[in-house]
């Protein structure tokens, strides 16, 4: 059986039905008894109809792994189980603890393996999917050496009635109370319909900055990625999505406490009173987005969010603000090459989906100010770790005689791996011209597809090219110049995993 190349084809096997595939894997399945099926009885199970695929990847050597899926997909699996499978055995296999990042990225790194499969070349589209399936098992290993931890079944006798999940969940998350927010959630998605459920999530996943922005992307991604594999596998997602949003380290309880992490959030919710109800409708104003960078530089998170209510009362518009936050964050990973600023765009990238697609106009508001309060929060992060390049974008894109007036793609490519300052110059040139910036996103994919070894390199650079067509084209060029520091390029070392994967899918 030739699995799916055309992107029509691959298209067609992520829909949400997949029934007679999925009849046909569970016959290519080999035979085990009931015992050995069987869970213990204290970790949670599965939908009946993806258990087995979960536990072939699960139980599967990792040294053989990437065989056995290419052999059931070419048995009849979809792609659709393939993600479902994936996603399944990281949460119940993987902890968001004691931060949500670390191993954990098996999980967060799933959608963006999924968006850079559906935007990659043909010839190349199970290579991200592939490549997490690998990851998933070093993290797996990681756990069960570690901690020996895996998801535990929820208490059935502390599960809400439907018409109380709501406000226990919210009581329970108030309270950061873990074991009474889990069986809470667990009634939540059995009591609420999908977008209840997002919209009452998006209320805590952005509120406080542990674990660099982690938690606005999880919900972010598990979101998006249920959209593809069915809310009927919500659950156990959404008790996971939990326990990481409760993630705290070392500290008291935040409830009771007046602790750094938490404070921006509080403060945003008495600006969001200030902000007037035409914000939508404002111009775009390419001057306002560039004070808001300038303030990024240093200025403090209720400064930032502060100056963002101004504009908004000013009449300017939304996207100009968040113009100002994307290039604010990819000017502070071009100061600081490295994990804190490639987290400030994925972070961003992840509170502009959540702002866009939540219901209630103040949460809306509120998201908007604390993602201007995370940059700060980013920089002062980065800063702790290093000092910061004493460059900004204004010098760096200022015009040079000694360059050529149109810059070869193959240039950029080997620049970036090479010299990625002299490349980001050579990118915002590039992309003012009709169709390069097409032609430099769909080349920087493909190297991602080629050399991506680490989960940031998926996260990072799906991230950066969802957001680039977002960006007003006054800023658009420079965002793409800035994406540079944590692109792959020509020279980086080839992926160890793309020839075994093309045999594996052969």
């Amino acid at each position: 059986m030739s699995l799916p190349a055309s992107r029509r084809d691959f298209l067609a096997t992520v829909s949400l039905g997949g029934t007679a595939a999925l009849s046909g894997l569970i016959n290519h399945l080999p035979r085990v008894s009931a015992q050995e099926a069987a869970l213990p009885s204290d970790v949670v199970a599965f939908d009946p109809a993806i258990e087995p695929i979960v536990r072939l990847i699960e139980e599967t050597p990792r040294e053989k792994l990437l065989e056995a899926v290419g052999q059931r997909l070419r048995a009849g699996m979809s792609y659709q189980q393939t993600l479902t499978a994936l996603l399944l055995a990281g949460i119940r296999n993987v902890q968001p603890r004691p931060s949500v990042g670390f191993k954990f990225h098996s999980v967060l790194v799933i959608n963006s393996c999924h968006l850079a499969s559906l935007a990659g070349p043909d010839e190349d589209r199970w290579l991200p999917i592939f490549w997490a399936l690998d990851y998933f098992k070093v993290a797996q290993a990681d756990e069960a050496r570690s901690t020996g931890w895996r998801m535990p079944a929820v208490s059935q006798t502390r599960v809400p009635a439907s018409h109380a999940a709501r406000d226990e969940f919210r009581a329970a998350m108030e309270a950061w109370d873990v074991e009474r927010a889990d069986a809470a959630a667990a009634g939540l998605v059995r009591a609420c319909g999908a977008t209840d459920v997002f919209n009452l999530f998006a209320e805590y996943a952005a509120r406080d900055f542990r674990s660099i922005g982690h938690k606005a992307i999880y919900l972010a991604n598990a979101w998006r990625t249920l959209q593809v594999i069915g809310w009927r596998h919500a659950e156990p997602v959404f008790r996971s999505l939990t326990f990481a949003l409760l993630n705290h380290t070392n500290e008291p309880n935040p409830a009771s406490s007046d602790l750094a992490p938490d404070r921006p959030w509080r403060a945003n919710l008495t600006l969001v009173e200030n902000v007037p109800e035409t914000w939508r409708s404002g111009r775009l104003d390419a001057t306002a987005t560039k004070d808001m960078i300038a303030l990024f530089r240093q200025s403090s998170p209720l400064e930032t969010a502060t100056a963002t209510v101004e504009l908004l009362k000013g009449g300017v518009s939304p996207q100009s603000v968040w113009d100002s936050i994307f290039v604010s964050a990819g000017e502070l990973l071009m100061r600081q090459p490295g994990i804190v600023g490639l987290h400030g765009l994925t972070t961003a990238n992840a509170m502009r989906f959540l702002w866009e697609n939540v219901a209630d106009d103040t949460l809306r508001i509120r998201l908007l100010l604390q993602a201007s309060s995370f940059n700060p929060l980013f920089r002062e992060s980065a800063i702790r770790r290093a000092p910061l390049r004493d460059l900004t974008i204004d010098q760096l894109f200022q015009p040079k005689d000694d360059q050529p007036a149109s810059p070869e793609l193959d240039a950029i490519l080997a620049a970036i791996s090479n010299n990625p300052l002299d490349a980001a110059q050579l990118v915002s040139r590039y992309v003012e011209q009709e169709g390069h910036s097409r032609q430099f996103m769909d080349a920087t994919r493909q190297m991602i597809f080629l050399k991506g070894r680490d989960s940031h390199d998926y996260k990072f650079s799906s991230a950066v090219l969802e957001d680039a067509p977002q960006i007003s084209p006054a800023w658009r060029n420079t965002f793409l110049g800035l994406s540079v520091f944590h692109l792959k390029g020509t020279g980086d070392q080839d992926s160890g995993l793309l020839e075994r994967t093309r045999a594996a899918l052969a």
